[in-house]
């Protein structure tokens, strides 16, 4: 039996080819980075700044580290293009602050060795009592 994720976890990325699975590891990516849990940014409300940032800066992730125009980002978290531009100014400009900074480097370089792993990657057997 192959097994990566239990079934009965919800955390569990999407199996869908529409953009689900990018979004999903954008979301959970954002959310670790800034301490927020992934239910939060995910949700269809607003939510507290903290929150909002995190769903912004996956915005982000997904123009600046995957080469997603703002239209096509914004189909992928259900969302205008323009919103989609206004969380790209707002993240480049808390670039300005040194920790950010450093976080969405490190968060810029963990979505890119996500696009370089092979999908020939063997998958991951459960182990067998």
């Amino acid at each position: 039996m192959t097994l990566l994720y239990s079934l009965d976890n919800p955390r569990r990325p999407p199996r869908s080819g529409d953009g689900a699975a990018l979004r999903w590891l954008l979301e959970e990516a954002a959310a670790i980075a800034f301490g927020v849990a992934p239910a939060d940014v995910r949700a269809r409300t607003r939510r507290g700044a903290h929150v909002t940032f995190a769903r912004q800066t996956a915005m982000y992730l997904a123009h600046v580290a995957f080469g997603l125009n703002y239209s096509d980002v914004g189909r992928l978290f259900g969302r205008d293009r323009t919103t989609v531009a206004y969380a790209c100014r707002l993240v480049e400009d808390r670039r300005d602050d040194p920790a950010t900074d450093r976080r969405l480097d490190l968060l810029e370089q963990v979505c890119g060795e996500a696009v370089s792993v092979p999908a020939t990657l063997p998958p991951v057997q459960a182990a067998r009592p």
